[in-house]
């Protein structure tokens, strides 16, 4: 093998080895999840195997989803009251991510088993918003809100830093084929295509509020320690894009300035990780 075969496995494998540390929690021992070509849920010709294969993409529409969510109070108060988010926010993000990793790629009884386990929590999540009214992670309404925010978030990041001139055909076909999990989880209503998932949120913005506890959490998330210092700059740079990505109505709630002036910089490097990330998982 010439020297410069060896650095370019060098580097793959370093780039390879802090990817799957960062997404997978090895002090619980977990693993990269495995593709199960012939018995997952969607299959690799199907449109969500395409977009949530990619880790850049998902990890800034996973930071721009998560922005989106915490506009709507039962969403947030849900997150606020029952989980620990404030003192493991990587932890939530990396169990997000390995949800949308299961439920996408491995075999059909471990996604079943990782949904249901979600519907568990949901079932005990419960409470009452400052105002009085009571709220359930598992209304329908809300797992449609977390979801549209999700698959809207996932698709728009693949589009602008893997294909820019993806089809509005597989667009829906994604929104069509995503929605599998949404019913799953009792999501309701489900966008099935790109003019639905815009209408549903469309349909939702009267129902969102930016306080105090709201932008505590978008600090809290933009904020978060990267896990080491080799992470640290291509973090701070997903974490860019992924403001850069939001409406611009959300981040005027959220009080974030986007990059301005700085957006083709940070749309750029944002970009040319993408393909290193994928040039060192092409094997």
């Amino acid at each position: 093998m010439s020297p410069t075969a060896q650095a370019a496995r060098t580097l793959k494998s370093a780039l390879i080895g802090q990817v799957r540390a960062v997404f997978n929690d090895q002090a619980r021992g977990e693993k990269p999840v495995q593709r199960r070509p012939e018995q997952s849920l969607f299959g690799p010709q199907s449109v969500v195997w395409r977009v949530h294969g990619d880790v850049t993409t998902m990890m800034v529409g996973g930071v721009a989803a998560l922005l989106l969510q915490m506009l709507h109070p039962a969403v947030l108060a849900g997150v606020w009251d029952h989980s620990s988010f404030r003192g493991d926010m990587l932890g939530r993000l990396r169990r997000t991510a390995r949800f949308i990793a299961v439920t996408s790629y491995a075999a059909r009884e471990d996604a079943e088993a990782a949904i249901e386990k979600v519907r568990d929590v949901h079932a005990r999540v419960r409470g009452v918003l400052p105002d009085g009214t009571a709220y359930a992670a598992d209304d329908p309404r809300l797992l449609a809100w977390v979801h549209v925010t999700e698959a809207v978030s996932f698709l728009d990041a693949w589009i602008r830093y893997a294909e820019p001139g993806m089809k509005r055909a597989d667009q829906d076909r994604y929104f069509a084929e995503f929605a599998r999990i949404a019913e799953a989880l009792g999501a309701d209503p489900i966008p099935r295509s790109r003019a639905e998932a815009d209408a549903l949120i469309a349909a939702m913005r009267g129902e969102l509020v930016a306080d105090a506890r709201t932008r505590e959490v978008a600090r809290l998330v933009l904020s978060q320690p990267a896990p080491n210092l080799a992470v640290k700059p291509f973090q701070a740079l997903a974490f860019s894009a992924a403001v850069d990505l939001l409406p611009d109505w959300a981040r005027r709630m959220h009080r974030l300035s986007g990059p301005g002036l700085a957006a083709p910089a940070v749309r750029l490097g944002t970009g040319g990780i993408a393909r290193t990330i994928r040039w060192a998982f092409r094997g």
